[in-house]
């Protein structure tokens, strides 16, 4: 069994704009965002921290850690997901979030699953 298919997670990230808490006119964009965490690898694995990498459209960068997601620290089988919604906000109107979750398998393992960069627009911006 190979360590590269054993710990193994797949992070599909959903953004998506919300106009009615957002004020524009005082550079407050807010975004919320839903990410789907799937274990595909041999082993069970829980999520324990996280690390977010926020730029805005100023190239401002904001780092955030913490321990689990959404108050939860997720222990997924192989196979299983954990869905779970979060929000940002920006002082403009596109930008970009990234980042990792540190996971440990059940075997005691630590590694990193990435968090694939994806952005945030409110559709005004992309115009």
């Amino acid at each position: 069994m190979s360590d590269t298919n054993k710990y193994r997670i797949e992070v599909q990230p959903m953004p998506q704009f919300i106009p009615e808490q957002s004020d524009p006119e005082n550079d407050r964009y807010i975004f919320a965002y839903t990410i789907t965490i799937k274990n595909i690898g041999e082993v069970p694995a829980q999520l324990v921290s996280r690390h977010w990498i926020i730029t805005d459209g100023n190239n401002e960068v904001q780092e955030v850690r913490g321990l689990g997601v959404v108050g939860k620290q997720p222990l997924l089988q192989p196979g299983e997901s954990f869905q779970y919604t979060s929000g940002s906000s920006l002082t403009t109107a596109i930008g970009t979030m990234k980042g990792t979750y540190q996971m440990v398998a059940e075997d005691g393992t630590h590694f990193e699953a990435e968090i694939p960069e994806f952005v945030l627009a409110s559709p005004r911006a992309l115009h």
